[in-house]
């Protein structure tokens, strides 16, 4: 399925302004009105940023902090204050110092937008009181708060115990009794938080006043509440104001007593107000206004205060990583791969601490083993997290793919449980699962993965690996009728849940009822990779080769980075003899993963249908070199062992293909056509006596394989022809001549045509290749399911 390319990387790109002098800084002179301009782009944020933002004189409670990309939303934490009240701090007071001196940031601590408002020092009650001494409650007393710290922290605490409504209704009295725009942002988030997203988006775009101003009605207070209100600044203006005349500006009618040069929309004036407005947008389904007010690249790029080397300001993550990574998120909202691919790996570059972004390239197989090994090894882990790099490193390093690196991945987790006491973590043991499921332990894998689900009952990431697994074992099959059931009872609007129940339809070849599911699942989440690959295997097994070819597409679309979909579209091309779309997938999934024994297997199965059998051979040699490496059982190969001995009797190597298909006998006693192919190995040698025995012992098992009893009624034949040597007759019936002539056109019939073509095989959650002529076919292969 072809995917329209994306446009080129500069075309919507926001156009930097040039950098700074060293020299006495000229500040464009600009409008603060929101009518200014149409567009909701960061280039004014930008702007501010590059030029030192607004002068003291237009805007005075505005600092540079809010518009630095580097500073994350942490400075937001309800218990910090942005200036201290009275002559005495009291032991709340202290404490919140020791806070900040803990996470190393200055005494004052800055709002989200660094504007210097008042804010709870703590929690208040009688609890604190009893804490404290006789000498300490003098001091407490004297900081009593005033009715708008009060009304903050139940705002706080409301949207802490997730009383969105409350938040709402307090955060809404605060903001228009004192027009602050810390608590505008406040009253966003609990709009946002309570799904009330239009609102929330309003509250951050339209203008606001961020300058001094006298409220035309006073809230009043008693006694000494009422002189630290008018202190503090909420009944009292900072300065005198430039006044002009009342009016409209930006839509919404002002007093007269507002200055027009302070009046901004908060988006324009705060990166965590555009990430917070961006947000809103994607919830609200308006990805490509989401875009326009984020950018279609990252506007701080090449400006001298982003990048990877520049370290995050106040310790926490960076808005700007955040940004990045929600402009990746729209970009695959937009089918869009590429560009959310450079997007999600520029935020986790930025900030290593943006476990989002990883995720989002990793489980979500955005790229190949070796681009993600490097990529994310060469992260500026030291520089970003210098005293916590190493176990950063561990803990991204053992989620990576499991096909390459091994023994790197293992010294990580043996660090994770010997240094950090992680052995009960279920983010560790799920990678320990992976890697026992990549070796086809599934056993061991779905021994780990029943220990996450008894720590911590349901883990999203590890819940496909555990279905698996139960699809693997066939004595776990009951098992996964009631996990489905459970999952379903649970939480019906997770995909896992529906996916588990059209694992178990799968199983019992209810083909349309499990696609049902698998759609199901897909719905709910378009990018559940596993759903995807369910869904073409349905049609697969029901031989609907051209809606299978469309479903494995799709996700070799979605997943650039896993190698399955453009395997099994090679296998799709090969049941319907498309040689040359085969290869070109073969090799597709060749440079995404090399070492994988199925790949290698099915580059066989090919090599024998172009006839040539000799690279064929090699390929199944190397198949069976690399299940070596594999710890898991090499009853699962035993196909491999079959296809490399029919490779080797077509080059005539018959004591090879018939070692080869001995060797498929060691591995499965009951498997029918080793027997057919040993006994026409036998045939071909000219033992008959054994051949006709072999094609008994496979009908056995098989009693309906019409080439088997083809075969075998021609070993009959040339068995009763034979000269009854052992009687004393000499001599052959009919002459030597025509006895060989005979001999000859009946050897020919057995070996060129060999065993017809059976069609296609279904084993395990893969559709196995079969190959013409003989049983050339492809090997099962489980791990379909894995993402």
């Amino acid at each position: 399925m072809a995917q329209t390319p994306p446009p080129p990387a500069n075309t919507f790109a926001i156009p930097m302004p040039p950098l700074p002098n060293r020299g006495p800084r000229v500040r464009p002179r600009q409008s603060q009105f929101s009518s200014a301009s149409f567009s909701l782009g960061p280039e004014s944020l930008v702007q501010a940023m590059n030029f030192g933002g607004p002068s003291p004189s237009d805007m005075s409670i505005v600092e540079e902090h809010h518009r630095d990309p580097n500073a994350s939303i942490i400075a937001a934490s309800p218990r910090q204050s942005g200036s201290k009240r009275g002559k005495g701090k009291g032991i709340l007071g202290r404490k919140i110092e020791q806070d900040v001196s803990i996470l190393g940031h200055e005494e004052r601590r800055f709002q989200p937008y660094a504007f210097s408002t008042p804010a709870p020092a703590g929690s208040q009650g009688q609890i604190a009181k009893d804490a404290l001494g006789n000498e300490e409650r003098g001091e407490l007393d004297e900081e009593d708060w005033s009715i708008v710290d009060r009304m903050r922290l139940w705002r706080h605490d409301a949207m802490m115990q997730h009383l969105h409504e409350s938040a709402v209704f307090w955060g809404d009295k605060i903001l228009s009794w004192t027009g602050d725009p810390n608590d505008a942002f406040w009253l966003a988030q609990a709009h946002f938080l309570n799904q009330q997203y239009s609102r929330a988006e309003q509250l951050l775009t339209r203008p606001f006043v961020v300058g001094p101003r006298r409220p035309e009605n006073k809230a009043s207070g008693k006694g000494k509440e009422r002189a630290r209100l008018e202190t503090n600044g909420f009944l009292q203006t900072n300065g005198p104001a430039t006044p002009v005349a009342g009016g409209l500006i930006g839509g919404i009618q002002f007093p007269g007593d507002v200055d027009a040069g302070t009046v901004s929309k908060l988006v324009d004036m705060s990166v965590a107000c555009r990430y917070l407005a961006a947000q809103c947008m994607v919830r609200a389904g308006r990805w490509t206004d989401a875009i326009e007010i984020l950018g279609e690249s990252n506007p701080f790029r090449g400006s001298g205060r982003s990048g990877p080397n520049i370290p995050n300001s106040d310790g926490g993550i960076k808005v700007e990583a955040s940004m990045c990574y929600l402009r990746g998120v729209l970009m695959t909202r937009l089918n869009r791969q590429d560009r959310a691919k450079e997007h999600f790996m520029e935020a986790l570059a930025l900030d290593v601490k943006c476990f989002d972004a990883f995720n989002e390239l990793v489980n979500g197989n955005l790229l190949g083993i070796d681009e993600e090994w490097d990529f994310v090894q060469g992260l500026e882990f030291l520089q970003q997290v210098p005293e916590d790099a190493d176990f950063v490193r561990l803990v991204y390093t053992i989620r990576l793919k499991k096909q390459k690196h091994v023994s790197e991945m293992a010294l990580a987790r043996q660090r994770l449980v010997e240094e950090y006491g992680m052995s009960e973590n279920p983010d560790v043991l799920f990678a320990f699962a992976e890697s026992m499921y990549a070796q086809y332990r599934w056993e061991d894998a779905f021994a780990i993965t029943s220990r996450i689900m008894e720590l911590v009952g349901i883990h999203p990431a590890a819940l496909p690996t555990h279905i698996a697994c139960m699809h693997n074992l066939r004595h776990l099959h009951p098992r996964l009728f009631l996990l489905a059931h459970e999952l379903v009872d649970k939480d019906p609007d997770d995909p896992v849940s529906w996916y588990a129940v059209g694992v178990y339809y799968l199983l019992t070849k209810k083909f349309l009822d499990a696609r049902k599911f698998f759609s199901k699942a897909n719905l709910m989440d378009p990018r559940f990779g596993p759903a995807w690959i369910g869904f073409a295997h349905s049609y697969a097994y029901e031989g609907e080769h051209d809606h299978a070819i469309v479903a494995y597409s799709t996700a070799a679309r979605l997943f650039p980075g896993m190698h399955l979909p453009a395997l099994f579209l090679a296998m799709e091309y090969l049941q319907v003899n498309n040689l040359a779309l085969a290869g070109e997938y073969l090799d597709l999934a060749r440079t995404i993963c090399d070492t994988d024994p199925l790949l290698h297997n099915e580059r066989g199965v090919l090599a024998f249908h172009r006839q040539q059998y000799a690279l064929a051979a090699g390929h199944f040699e190397q198949a069976i070199a690399l299940t070596k490496t594999v710890q898991g059982t090499n009853a699962m190969w035993a196909t491999t062992y079959l296809n490399l001995g029919q490779a080797y009797r077509k080059l005539g190597r018959l004591i090879d293909a018939k070692a080869a298909f001995v060797k498929v006998l060691e591995l499965n006693p009951r498997h029918g056509q080793g027997f057919a192919c040993l006994g026409l190995v036998h045939h071909v040698m000219g033992e008959y006596d054994q051949a006709i025995r072999n094609y008994h012992e496979s009908l056995a098992i098989d009693p309906l394989d019409t080439n088997t009893i083809d075969l075998l009624n021609l070993a009959l034949e040339i068995n009763a022809e034979m000269p009854p040597g052992v009687l004393g007759v000499i001599g052959f019936p009919g002459g030597d001549e025509h006895w060989l002539k005979m001999m000859q056109e009946r050897l020919d019939k057995a070996t060129e045509g060999g065993l017809p073509p059976v069609g296609s095989q279904k084993e395990g959650i893969y559709v196995d290749e079969l190959g013409a002529p003989s049983v050339i076919e492809g090997n099962p292969d489980s791990s379909a399911m894995e993402m």
